[in-house]
């Protein structure tokens, strides 16, 4: 088995996607939803309350509690949901009974690999958090300047657009990935990140989607997020399945095995 591991190639391989794929992934994603509705409600309802959880957290306790609660939160339980909504989709797919049980028994597989992948985004996001600091420093803003608060926001927005960027990169396949195969996660972050770049107008898309869809989230108070979060989830589900060729990984044995 070593040495089958060793022979396995560095990233996984990817299809090439038209620039509108994301739109058959979101609408494969929704009838996952009317599929299963109870179940969507339930993740939906969980994110709603988390995000709220963390919301009144920082509104009652202060700044630093924000940062603190988002670090130590939603960094960690945000990927366990979203592995338990893949998981759903994997047995969807596969014709598999979907049970909250279910697909909370997958993300205790593989609390292991989202400590990994939260340490991961923590290290972005803290580097991501000094170069604002060192920003300001190279740009002090005082009142009156309006060109130096121009470049200010243009490089800041530059700086926190290539920082997103990857945190999209890393994350848009690694997950499903963890899900469906037996891989490690830098393997599966890295494999994204591959596909990402191998598809930019495809995953421009995609990544515009996102964003607008959790936009409108936080414009119903997270109410949204009831239905959007599932959704886009399970849509994530199907754009890994459309994208990466990770035959070389075995996967892995359903629970009942």
């Amino acid at each position: 088995m070593e040495v089958e591991r060793q022979e396995l190639p560095f990233v996984a391989d990817s299809n090439e996607l038209p620039w509108n794929a994301a739109f058959g992934w979101l609408a494969a994603g929704w009838r996952d939803v009317m599929r299963t509705p109870r179940l969507t409600l339930t993740y939906g309802a969980i994110i709603f309350a988390v995000s709220w959880g963390v919301s009144l957290l920082a509104w009652w306790l202060g700044r630093f509690a924000l940062l603190a609660a988002l670090l130590s939160g939603f960094i960690y339980i945000a990927p366990m949901l979203a592995v338990g909504l893949h998981s759903v989709g994997k047995d969807l797919e596969s014709g598999r009974p979907v049970s909250f049980r279910r697909s909370a028994a997958h993300m205790l597989r593989v609390l292991g690999h989202g400590g990994v992948y939260a340490l991961m985004l923590l290290v972005i996001l803290f580097v991501w958090s000094r170069s604002g600091m060192m920003l300001y420093a190279f740009f002090p803003v005082e009142e009156g300047e309006r060109a130096v608060l121009l470049e200010f926001l243009a490089v800041g927005s530059v700086i926190g657009t290539g920082f997103a960027a990857l945190i999209f990169a890393s994350a848009a396949f690694s997950l499903p990935m963890i899900v469906d195969r037996d891989a490690d996660m830098v393997t599966a972050c890295l494999s994204s990140v591959h596909a990402v770049l191998r598809n930019k107008p495809a995953m421009a898309v995609w990544a515009v989607c996102i964003v607008a869809l959790t936009a409108a989230g936080f414009l119903t108070g997270y109410l949204g997020f009831v239905l959007i979060m599932p959704w886009l989830a399970y849509s994530a589900w199907h754009a890994y399945r459309a994208t990466l060729k990770p035959e070389p990984w075995p996967v892995k044995p359903d629970l009942s095995d």
